[in-house]
């Protein structure tokens, strides 16, 4: 088992035993399996999948970073969403503001404009998980 701890700016959002967890990072999804090799990772928006007893969960992750060790992941991003809380209305306007912000890219500074990118990013992460179920 692995102990997993998901952090956010606001509160911990899971802290228990899993059998695995997938990462979304840079390079690709990852899977954490007990006993894994020393890793820190960069996280970015997409799907944390954790496993425990066959069953799986999934949350909508932001930017951020994830700790592992032999036998404990800790995952500190901005964003950490079940789906169940997700509300598609709200991610949808957020969506449509980036990217009329994005539009605007000449009158945007580096910084609203890094900050308009980002914000798309977690917009679609949470979205595709979603809209994931309606596929099933």
């Amino acid at each position: 088992m692995l102990h997993l701890q998901i952090i956010t700016p606001e509160k911990t959002v899971f802290d228990d035993e899993v059998d695995q967890v997938s990462l979304p990072t840079e390079n690709g999804q990852i899977t954490i399996l007990p006993h894994h090799v020393a890793l820190v990772t960069s996280i970015k928006p997409g799907e944390l999948i954790l496993k425990k007893h066959s069953k799986e969960e999934l949350l909508a992750a932001g930017f951020g970073f994830a700790q592992i060790t032999k036998d404990n992941v800790k995952v500190l991003v901005d964003l950490a969403a079940p789906e169940e809380e997700l509300e598609e209305k709200a991610i949808e306007e957020a969506k449509k503001a980036a990217e009329v912000a994005l539009a605007q890219k000449h009158t945007l500074s580096e910084e609203e404009y890094a900050t308009a990118a980002a914000n798309l990013q977690k917009a679609l992460a949470q979205l595709r998980i979603k809209r994931r179920r309606r596929r099933i």
